[in-house]
């Protein structure tokens, strides 16, 4: 006799679904422990004894929305594919290797192309939001007297950017600058007002239903805050959602599933059930979830501001090592500047819609565009910022200047950081030598290493 795992669907106009040609006689309903049904909400996988499926058990606002974010059609949201019997697909042979190796090149590394890229893009939301975007450029009415006048409300305002392949690239801004507005725009969970939308060179914007579908499934996987994790689901049946979707058979994504959770380290729970993990842990189930489907963009939505200041640096340090170990390109949306200095190839800072400034963050850092951004920054420690060759004064200039003798001076490359040169001056009083392919470039004295830090003349 065959179970019907929780999760089956009831398909339209069948008592049960046939499993391995069986009839529904054959088939035996496995009833949720007490204790489980107690401590979670109903599922697409919870029957009654009666043998006819709950009402109540229809697909919710969290598994519409993320069979949504995986590419599967609304009304077939959260059913499973069959995995006994002739009825089950032979999955495509480009959909079976889901591995995670230990080493991945960058699958664009070599191309011109940017995986990600925008365009003036616009997104304005309300009713009169075409005539709201002539009003902008015509008259060059500010996000208040849009609001004001036409009631409508603009998310995004003529934003452009590309995202390098295997880069990590941060959006970072306050409550209400758009930043979460843009990145759903890359695979079109909101349609744009204007402007261009470029996966790897192709309009995301004239993507068919099929395109799309597969661009939301295989090529670009997205990490939110909250991880709609399906309660009904352990963990492992949780990261294996997006192949099950493709119709994976259970083997292989069972066992992507397996060396997903080993990637963030949680192997040893898969079994267990989302009410049964900490915050930190859901967050990395979400994190292996998206790994699992192997996609070559990943889009990041606060994944980690909702955690404790301690466990969130932990998840930082365990994301860069994978992005380290995978290349996987990222764009990562913060409110927290120093996640995004932390984890951020380059930054995006947002403000009312806008890109503000587009730099890497020791540009950021040290070159702010207007006194919005250096406000931001104003608080950060620059120590693992700011590098050898921002603070450093040039050899010729140095000697021209009637510097002391360099003898026995430390020395260090130009791509050092502000806290070694520290510790390269706490043990000499002589100041450190910059060398650079085996010549000297430059030299930091104590003055410019101590201007530096408090972020004053870092090129004097």
């Amino acid at each position: 006799m065959t179970a019907l795992r929780p999760g089956a669907a009831w398909p339209q106009g069948r008592s049960f679904r046939h499993i391995a040609g069986r009839p529904a006689s054959a088939v035996r309903i496995r009833v949720p422990s007490p204790r489980r049904t107690a401590s979670r909400r109903p599922g697409l996988g919870d029957f009654n004894p009666s043998g006819r499926p709950d009402p109540s058990h229809a697909p919710n606002k969290m598994t519409l929305g993320l069979s949504r974010m995986l590419g599967q059609r609304p009304e077939n949201a959260g059913r499973m594919a069959p995995c006994f019997g002739s009825e089950a697909p032979s999955p495509p042979a480009a959909d079976t290797d889901f591995a995670l190796p230990d080493s991945q090149p960058a699958r664009s590394s070599l191309a011109r192309t940017p995986p990600v890229e925008c365009r003036n893009l616009w997104k304005i939301f309300g009713e009169r939001a075409e005539e709201a975007l002539q009003a902008i450029r015509q008259e060059g009415l500010g996000k208040t007297e849009v609001l004001e006048r036409l009631n409508c409300v603009v998310g995004v305002a003529d934003a452009s950017f590309s995202v390098g392949a295997g880069e990590i690239f941060c959006i970072m801004g306050l409550s209400g600058s758009g930043k979460s507005t843009l990145v759903r725009h890359i695979n079109r969970l909101i349609e744009p007002t204007d402007g261009l939308v470029l996966f790897k060179g192709e309009n995301v914007n004239a993507f068919d239903t099929d395109h799309l579908r597969k661009l939301r499934s295989h090529d670009i996987g997205m990490v939110f805050q909250h991880m709609a994790l399906l309660p009904h689901r352990n963990v492992r049946d949780n990261v294996a959602f997006a192949l099950e979707l493709r119709k994976v058979d259970r083997k292989t994504r069972l066992d992507v599933a397996g060396r997903a959770l080993q990637a963030v380290e949680l192997a040893g729970w898969e079994n267990h059930y989302p009410d049964e993990l900490s915050g930190g842990m859901k967050q990395r189930v979400g994190l292996a979830r998206a790994l699992a489907a192997d996609p070559e963009v990943l889009l990041m939505d606060e994944p980690f501001s909702a955690l404790d200041p301690l466990i969130r640096r932990q998840l930082q340090e365990q994301f860069l090592q994978l992005s380290k170990k995978m290349k996987k390109t990222t764009v990562f949306i913060t409110h927290d500047l120093d996640e995004a200095i932390r984890l951020g190839d380059h930054i995006a800072i947002m403000k009312d819609g806008r890109l503000v400034q587009i730099g890497t963050p020791e540009e950021i850092v040290t070159n702010p565009r207007d006194d919005y951004v250096a406000d931001f920054v104003a608080g950060i420690s620059r120590l693992k910022i700011v590098y050898a060759h921002t603070v450093m004064q040039p050899i010729d200039a140095y000697r021209a200047n009637g510097g002391a003798a360099l003898d026995d001076a430390p020395t260090a490359p130009p791509g050092v950081d502000l806290d070694h040169l520290v510790n390269l001056a706490c043990d000499t009083d002589k100041p450190t030598l910059i060398v650079a392919d085996g010549k000297p470039v430059g030299v930091v004295t104590k003055r410019a290493l101590l201007r530096g830090i408090q972020g004053r003349g870092e090129a004097a």
